[in-house]
């Protein structure tokens, strides 16, 4: 059974807390940044997350996650594919990303890795930029087309 991606309620936000926090990502800033999840689901379970961090015509891509027992089907990639279809929808033309473990799964993705200081200067200001991911996160970014 391939699980359903749909967006986030507020009834998600634990499930996706919980799944960021097994793998070690940021939850600090989720209720001052509120990013916009999109939630996989499977038999009543929330067994992957990502979310989009609007920042006028570029957004931070972040807290892509998939539970264990789902890793290696696709689901990561289709989470990926399901926010740049939500950023194209709402006007969003870059996506930037930080990441410390997950370079090569990006850069399938056509992400290409960018000196931070080539971010758009509206997400280097996000929490996440400032404080959150440490100096040593690979800044990676993609141009989205129609």
């Amino acid at each position: 059974m391939s699980p359903l991606i749909r967006s986030a309620t507020a009834d998600d936000l634990e499930a996706i807390r919980a799944l960021l926090e097994q793998d070690a990502l940021p939850v600090n800033d989720l209720g001052s940044s509120r990013p916009q999840f999109l939630v996989a689901c499977a038999g009543g379970e929330r067994v992957g997350a990502g979310a989009l961090e609007p920042h006028g015509a570029a957004a931070l891509l972040r807290s892509v996650v998939v539970a264990p027992p789902w890793r290696g089907c696709g689901l990561g990639h289709q989470l990926v594919k399901a926010l740049e279809r939500q950023a194209r929808a709402a006007g969003i033309r870059e996506l930037v990303l930080l990441t410390q473990t997950a370079e090569a799964f990006f850069a399938q993705l056509g992400y290409g890795v960018i000196d931070r200081a080539r971010a758009p200067a509206a997400v280097q200001e996000s929490s996440e930029f400032r404080t959150l991911c440490p100096a040593s996160a690979v800044c990676m970014s993609k141009t989205l087309r129609d």
